[in-house]
């Protein structure tokens, strides 16, 4: 609590709109609010790929605007050590994870909401298009879906734990982003028309497999063709070479280098035409499989098996019927959720679920709440 009785909210600023407006929103609800920068990743930051030196400048102006103190923090031995290193981990290993998950678990709030707590914040703030609520009934912390569902990220966020939800507003969880920007553009903010961020963090918008190849080594291999039925003499050619299997997730479409191979023997939904999706990585082989045809049965999945599980309550759920996403930005999916097992489960889908990928998260939910989840190791 501030000397003026006023609780202190420590919001993280980005230099984007939503945290702008967050801190707008807070300081309006009458907060004391302190901004903070958090620069994540130094390896290369004056390359035209990186932003953090144009975004701290867009997120002074808004202090500047609003009228709070900002505070530039470098957190990026904590980001290299606890996130970017389990990136290429996974990646090396075949898999395809999701470091804004990592990111959020491990530095947003954790090391932010530490150095947060330093500074005396009754609570961190975040523009996270997601809620937060405490449910009497239960005694528990809940984390929700944003109300925009086509911006809700608490996908991204469902490893924060009751501690992190307790000590977290999302002041622009209950708009949508048209009113965000509307809000942003009233009150003359420099960066209300600025583009939202679609690159991970530490990669911003450059090529992603220009990235990798700094930090993994390429390992040629043959790419064979699962098109046709196993047993059929087509099954298993050669048709083409890729660049190492850390390069490619499965479900990918672009940049396999074979769009002009006919598929021999293609089942039903192939063709000359048709295109090509990785389906499947053999790391011992180093052989990346491609089928043709979107709903290929190698690209289709009734069951998976996902390990690492974090869940908000602090338990997991019972046993039973609820809904999971298994990558972002996908309509939630039906789902029976069984033999949980430590920090295992296994998850049903009565539909199938496509190019479910190793690495990825399975989030569950039910209804508006988000329960948790678990990365990805198997699938079928």
């Amino acid at each position: 609590m501030s000397k003026a009785g006023k609780q202190r909210v420590v919001v993280g600023l980005s230099g984007g709109v939503d945290s702008a407006v967050s801190a707008y929103l807070l300081k309006q609800q009458g907060y004391e609010v302190v901004g903070i920068f958090m620069k994540n990743w130094e390896d290369d930051d004056d390359s035209e790929y990186c932003s953090s030196n144009v975004d701290f400048v867009d997120a002074a102006a808004v202090a500047d605007v609003i009228g709070i103190e900002i505070e530039h923090v470098n957190f990026a031995a904590e980001y290299k050590d606890r996130v970017f290193a389990e990136f290429l981990r996974e990646y090396q290993a075949g898999r395809t994870p999701n470091p804004d998950i990592l990111c959020n678990a491990e530095i947003k709030f954790k090391a932010f909401l530490d150095h947060a707590m330093r500074l005396g914040a009754d609570k961190i703030a975040t523009g996270h298009y997601a809620r937060a609520r405490f449910n009497a009934a239960t005694g528990r912390h809940e984390l929700l879906k944003g109300l925009d569902a086509s911006k809700d990220q608490s996908y991204f966020l469902h490893r924060l734990n009751q501690d992190q939800v307790s000590k977290t507003l999302f002041p622009v969880g209950e708009l949508h982003k048209t009113e965000v920007r509307r809000i942003a553009e009233e009150i003359g903010l420099p960066n209300a028309k600025k583009k939202d961020s679609t690159g991970i963090c530490f990669i911003g918008e450059r090529p992603f497999r220009e990235f990798l190849n700094r930090y993994i080594q390429k390992e040629p291999g043959p790419i064979k063709d699962g098109t046709p039925a196993p047993g059929d003499k087509a099954y298993g050619r050669t048709i083409g070479q890729h660049v190492g299997l850390s390069f490619y997730t499965l479900g990918q479409r672009q940049g396999l280098g074979i769009g002009g191979i006919k598929a021999k023997g293609a089942q039903k939904g192939g063709g000359e035409h048709a295109p090509w999706f990785v389906a499947r990585k053999d790391m011992e082989k180093n052989t990346l499989w491609v089928v043709q045809g979107h709903e290929h049965p190698w690209l289709l999945s009734h069951r998976l098996h996902a390990q690492d599980a974090s869940w908000v309550a602090g338990e997991p759920p019972a046993p039973g019927d609820m809904a999971a996403k298994t990558r972002y930005r996908q309509a939630d999916a039906a789902c029976t959720i069984s033999d949980i097992e430590g920090q295992a489960f296994s998850l049903q889908f009565p539909q199938a679920q496509w190019a479910v990928t190793p690495g990825q998260s399975a989030v569950l939910y039910d209804g508006d709440v988000c329960l948790g989840g678990g990365v990805i190791d198997a699938a079928r």
